[in-house]
């Protein structure tokens, strides 16, 4: 299957909001149904410095895109966290397994590590979501952190890890491990 990776762009809400609601994605990414398409395309359109947005995009039945992932990674703008973001993707259920997570991932990790120096980039999981958990730990992640009760899922109370990677250490630094 070929598919590219691209920046977000102004007139991608509608592809968003389409991936955003589909069953066997929003349950995982703490969407909901009734989520509209107007948010979607603000949040395309919004020019944010320290927000970076990718789509995964393949060629739809009529020659157009259809956007398959999308995966995102913001900057800390405190200034004392700027060597940290958080990241999040999903995708498209009919193609997961498929690569476009690792490639959604590369890009972000390519951008956190090549143009923003970044230290520490972290996310959270629902510990259930197993694909999702290996595809991270497959690009340096480890388990910080269990919260429990952290979100609602399928009408009940679930649990999510906490994830991160970290490179690129000062010399100085000491982990404080108890």
């Amino acid at each position: 299957m070929e598919f590219t990776i691209r920046p977000m762009r102004t007139g991608d809400g509608a592809g968003l909001n389409s991936l955003r609601r589909m069953p066997g994605v929003f349950e995982n990414i703490l969407g909901i149904p009734s989520e509209r398409v107007e948010r979607n395309e603000q949040y395309a359109a919004a020019d944010d410095p320290n927000n970076h947005q990718f789509v995964a995009v393949t060629a739809d039945e009529a020659g157009g895109e259809l956007i398959i992932g999308t995966a995102g990674l913001s900057v800390y703008s405190q200034a004392r966290m700027r060597h940290c973001g958080g990241i999040g993707i999903m995708i498209h259920r009919d193609y997961q397994g498929m690569g476009v997570g690792s490639a959604l991932m590369e890009a972000l990790l390519d951008m956190a590590d090549n143009w923003l120096m970044l230290v520490r980039v972290e996310l959270s999981v629902f510990c259930s979501n197993e694909r999702a958990v290996r595809l991270y730990e497959k690009y340096g992640f480890v388990i910080e952190g269990h919260r429990r009760a952290a979100a609602i899922r399928f009408g009940k109370y679930e649990d999510e890890y906490s994830m991160a990677r970290i490179r690129n250490l000062p010399p100085e630094y000491t982990a404080h491990d108890k």
